[in-house]
């Protein structure tokens, strides 16, 4: 009986001792994989649509908005949801490559509503 309950927890005792190597690999793995930005719905423009940049967005910051909600003065782009005015030579400007505005900005916590980055169409649009 001494014997096969010894047996038993050498098993268990390797068991653990493979499994939590394995259980390392995995969550390393998990941990350095490149982070992946979301993409944007596609549009005419862009029937395959395109992908934020992960500077501007975590996932989940960023979406289109109607033309009415960025407005343009001679100061730069005004976000009418929140009054933040973006100057013309801020470097959160970025093009869009669909021709429609889309709007990063953080959605919780003291920056909630900041801006991250604005995608405004071309002048050609």
């Amino acid at each position: 009986m001494f014997a096969a309950s010894s047996r038993s927890a050498i098993a268990v005792q390797t068991v653990g001792q493979l499994l939590l190597p394995l259980f390392s690999a995995c969550a390393i793995t998990a941990l350095t994989t490149p982070a992946l930005a979301h993409d944007a719905k596609p549009t005419a423009a862009k029937p395959q649509g395109w992908s934020y940049p992960f500077a501007c967005c975590a996932n989940y910051d960023c979406h289109e908005v109607s033309q009415t909600s960025i407005s343009e003065r001679p100061e730069g782009y005004v976000i009418k949801d929140t009054g933040e005015v973006l100057a013309y030579s801020d470097r959160r400007i970025k093009d869009s490559p669909d021709g429609e505005f889309h709007w990063c900005a953080h959605e919780a916590g003291l920056d909630a509503g900041k801006t991250i980055c604005l995608f405004v169409p071309p002048q050609s649009y």
